[in-house]
């Protein structure tokens, strides 16, 4: 598939999936659902990648939906029941879209500069970690255009902030700011620019790809199923998962560079 509004490179372990259509401000548009689950697919597949960073181009992260393409949808045509039917099935794709980046086998690292706004906050909130460069804001844009945020904000964001303050962001769509982001957590780091933030995804990013793949997959499943499972549901899948996971030679390998204090190198998984 040729790739319109996303750039993507792969740097010895780490992707790099870039949004690129700085002149719209990075919109989502129509191809833009389809290429997502398209490059993560690629990632996918290739075993030797261990780390994956979401940036973009121009002055903003991304303004959201691409309003033109938007409009398209809410102006159904046809039997009622069937343009409604049609619209979920829209939702769902564009839900998706950003699950396979939630879903993704490596950590998923999002750099953030400008505005991120509407579905750039479904965007980020997929990811495991997020870096701001300064001034940068996130707003729940969704309610001031009278729709209900349905591409994931409202089901992740309340994993990450507290109920009353995403309550407040969902309700206002007042601007969250670099500041208030990195004050509760949903920011990791605030960078004076986006070339400083791109490098300290990248020493992040490393660090990751360093470390066993079979042990950092892990981590992730386990999190996730965690985030989306009870404490008893969680314990039970890490006893099985390390039950399971544990019996190859990543462990003996990273206990004995531990004991000679040396650095240990890690195959990577089976493709």
């Amino acid at each position: 598939m040729e790739l319109t509004t996303l750039d993507y490179r792969v740097q010895g372990p780490v992707a790099e999936v870039t949004l690129c259509r700085a002149a719209e401000l990075n919109t989502m548009n129509d191809a833009f659902w389809e290429e997502v689950p398209a490059v993560f697919a690629r990632i996918e597949a290739d075993t030797s990648i261990r780390a994956v960073i979401i940036a973009a181009t121009g002055r903003h992260f991304s303004a959201g939906l691409d309003l033109n393409w938007a409009s398209t949808l809410l102006a159904a045509v046809g039997e009622p029941g069937r343009a409604r039917e049609r619209f979920r099935r829209e939702v769902l794709r564009m839900q998706e879209a950003f699950s396979v980046i939630d879903r993704c086998r490596v950590p998923v690292i999002a750099v953030v500069q400008g505005g991120c706004i509407g579905g750039g906050v479904d965007l980020v909130t997929a990811c495991d970690m997020r870096l701001g460069v300064e001034g940068c804001y996130f707003s729940i844009q969704e309610v001031n255009l009278a729709i209900v945020a349905d591409v994931g904000t409202l089901q992740r964001l309340p994993h990450l902030l507290p109920h009353g303050l995403v309550r407040e962001l969902a309700y206002t769509g007042r601007k969250f700011t670099a500041a208030e982001a990195r004050q509760w957590g949903f920011l990791n780091r605030i960078d004076e620019d986006h070339e400083a933030a791109m490098a300290g995804a990248r020493a992040i990013a490393g660090e990751i790809a360093a470390k066993s793949p079979l042990a950092i997959t892990g981590i992730k499943q386990v999190l996730n199923h965690g985030r989306d499972h009870t404490i008893a549901e969680g314990l039970e899948y890490v006893a099985l998962w390390n039950a399971a996971m544990l019996q190859g030679e990543d462990v003996p390998r990273a206990l004995a560079a531990q004991i000679a204090r040396e650095t240990a190198n890690f195959p990577d998984l089976n493709g």
